[in-house]
């Protein structure tokens, strides 16, 4: 590991920072350290770096915005790359929108909206990338990813680039193959199709006003934690579980919405997993229903 670090530093790869808090990037804001955390500068470094790593069998984890993902209190060991700036593209291409792996999922609907564009206004309170949202085949309001996605380039572990196109990555709910066979996007295409822009405002703007009086979006939280089970929504389940409120140390079942866990104060990653066991296993007594989070754990417990 420590020649590793050294041919990071020593190398063009981006920034290094060792035993970095991962609490300080992700919307939980929950997270031991990271053994490294690097920053490329741009998608030849980010390349390189991979390919370094895959060398020396050293394992890496990426992180983009931080949503959707709990880091576990003992953190991360090995290299996790932090996609920034490297990854923030976008570019309009007739009916289609080509971004980044590392661009706000959310910031892209507004630009798609903006040129009359639509198909992507259900994006607009999802937090996170797009290179998340590829991967969890992110959704809302009757849509998802997988019914506007063309093409992904991905960056596998060994560090090739690849093109997947929308039928390669096995889209099923909040599922894509990614989620078994691991990469990194490095970039999307969505088809989309031109639409009526004060349509288009509207809808966006009404998901907007949904948004801000159902979801506790002023506390440290990420998004809905469970899958909604078939023909079932999971806060309809905790909500009626009695469940609201329910806390463990900082993190707190929120009163708003019931499938958002909050962390009101110095919540841990054991917080808040011993409140997703404890809302489960409320849930499966009550009504035989098995919840699954949908939120990604990562790191050393």
């Amino acid at each position: 590991m420590q020649q590793v670090i050294s041919e990071l530093m020593k190398g063009s790869f981006g920034e290094v920072r060792l035993d970095e808090p991962l609490a300080l990037y992700t919307t939980w804001k929950i997270g031991g350290p990271a053994d490294v955390l690097l920053i490329p500068e741009n998608k030849t470094q980010l390349v390189a770096a991979v390919k370094l790593l895959h060398q020396h069998r050293v394992p890496w984890t990426a992180l983009g915005r931080g949503s959707n993902m709990l880091v576990a209190d003992k953190g991360i060991r090995g290299v996790v790359i932090k996609l920034g700036d490297a990854l923030e593209t976008v570019r309009i291409e007739g009916e289609s929108i080509v971004a980044g792996g590392a661009y706000s999922f959310i910031k892209l609907s507004v630009i798609a909206g903006k040129e009359g564009l639509t198909g992507l206004e259900f994006a607009g309170g999802i937090p996170g990338t797009v290179g998340g949202a590829v991967y969890m085949n992110a959704g809302a309001h009757g849509s998802d990813v997988s019914r506007i996605l063309q093409r992904a380039e991905v960056l596998l572990p060994r560090g090739e680039l690849v093109t997947l196109q929308n039928e390669d990555l096995a889209y099923a709910y909040r599922h894509s193959i990614l989620q078994t066979n691991p990469g990194i996007v490095t970039e999307a295409e969505f088809r989309l199709r031109y639409g009526d822009r004060k349509e288009i405002a509207a809808a966006m703007a009404a998901y907007k006003d949904r948004r801000l009086r159902t979801q506790p979006l002023q506390l440290a939280c990420a998004g809905s934690v469970f899958r909604n089970p078939e023909g079932r929504h999971a806060a309809q389940l905790i909500e009626e579980a009695g469940l609201k409120g329910l806390r463990v140390g900082g993190a707190e079942v929120s009163p708003l919405h019931a499938n958002f866990i909050v962390n009101i104060g110095q919540a841990t990653a054991y917080d808040v997993l011993t409140l997703v066991e404890q809302v489960k296993e409320t849930v499966r007594t009550r009504f035989g229903v098995t919840l699954v989070p949908e939120v990604l754990v990562v790191g050393e417990r």
